[in-house]
């Protein structure tokens, strides 16, 4: 790691912009800013499966901290994965290489819908265990913890891997609509149970991640899902920011959840999405495909997102994850971008 000295992050900034406050700079953070990109992530990662890295609180919180330590984001997202809530339901995964998470035993049925009690703080203690010591180690940052939205969680169980179309659930669906509904609604009452743990032992902000809900036709979206997202939303006490990917269409059923933030896929115009929004706090929306390129290109295209989300109520970070080849400058680029802003 280099000798550069990153501007201190503030917390506050993004607590402030998720309530619609204007900010002297626009608070960011980035989704995977915690991985592959990173040589000294890739180093760890030698002597850790996945697995094994988010279960184990000490290396998944010092995976946390990797890009804390390089950059000082305003927002700290912890390590960890979407389909740990599997757990607590009786579902087990693996990781496949060239395939992704594998469910073992995947709800193909509709007597297969997890039923009884989830014990979300013993079966996911390691991941109470990981915000304590983040809670203890981070003061200016913004402490961010997430989970997986119903749908996007539902789907992975019933295909049993990952589907691009997710025709597996979308079957389900038009075969068993009473137990999808009853499947959505498992998953959304683990997630209650998990967002307030998160809460509990130090998160500051929650995002939840119902990444595919796109793939549910709007009719589907407002009655299946719309109810669950504000169940996820009044849960906690903290801001919650609400990600659906491509959701240009959409914004309407997004906004309707009472999110405190939307975050906005970067295929999302981020000024017309403002105007439809309102005064709606958002979040993003960079390409993450942009940060492939030389820095300078990079803080062109930041430059224009801060633009058009303007002063108040703006989160800046990617439309999506980083990319594993992401360069590090281009990282750096980008933060110090949002830091460089004077209002």
């Amino acid at each position: 790691m280099s000798d550069y000295d990153p501007a201190p992050a503030d917390g506050d900034l993004l607590l402030r912009a998720a309530r619609g406050e204007r900010t002297e700079r626009p608070p960011v953070w980035l989704m995977r800013q915690a991985g592959r990109y990173l040589p000294e992530y890739r180093d760890l990662r030698e002597r850790y499966s996945f697995l094994e890295a988010i279960s184990t609180p000490e290396v998944a919180a010092e995976i946390t901290l990797q890009p804390y330590e390089r950059f000082r984001p305003d927002g700290v997202v912890m390590y960890s994965d979407i389909l740990t809530v599997l757990e607590p339901l009786g579902l087990s995964y693996r990781l496949e290489s060239g395939v992704g998470p594998v469910v073992e035993n995947p709800v193909d049925d509709p007597a297969k819908v997890p039923a009884g009690h989830a014990d979300v703080t013993h079966d996911l203690d390691y991941v109470a265990a990981l915000l304590d010591r983040l809670d203890e180690r981070v003061d200016d940052a913004a402490v961010v913890g997430f989970a997986g939205g119903p749908f996007t969680l539902a789907s992975y169980a019933v295909a049993g891997e990952p589907d691009k179309n997710h025709v597996p659930l979308r079957r389900f669906r038009a075969r068993h609509p009473d137990a999808f509904g009853d499947l959505l609604e498992r998953f959304a009452a683990v997630t209650v149970d998990y967002l307030r743990m998160q809460v509990a032992h130090g998160a500051d902000v929650v995002q939840v991640f119902d990444t595919y809900a796109g793939h549910l036709t709007r009719a589907d979206h407002r009655e299946f899902l719309l109810p669950l997202h504000r169940r996820l939303v009044e849960a906690v006490d903290v801001p919650v920011v609400l990600f659906v990917r491509d959701a240009g269409g959409r914004l309407d059923l997004l906004r309707e959840t009472g999110a405190d933030v939307v975050s906005l896929g970067w295929t999302v115009d981020m000024a017309r999405a403002r105007e439809r929004l309102g005064d709606q706090p958002v979040q993003g929306n960079l390409d993450p495909s942009y940060l492939l390129g030389d820095p300078e290109f990079v803080r062109e295209r930041t430059r224009e997102v801060i633009q058009a989300a303007g002063p108040a109520g703006h989160v800046l970070n990617l439309g999506h994850g980083l990319h594993r080849s992401t360069p590090v400058e281009s990282v750096r680029a980008f933060v110090e971008t949002a830091k460089s802003i004077e209002r």
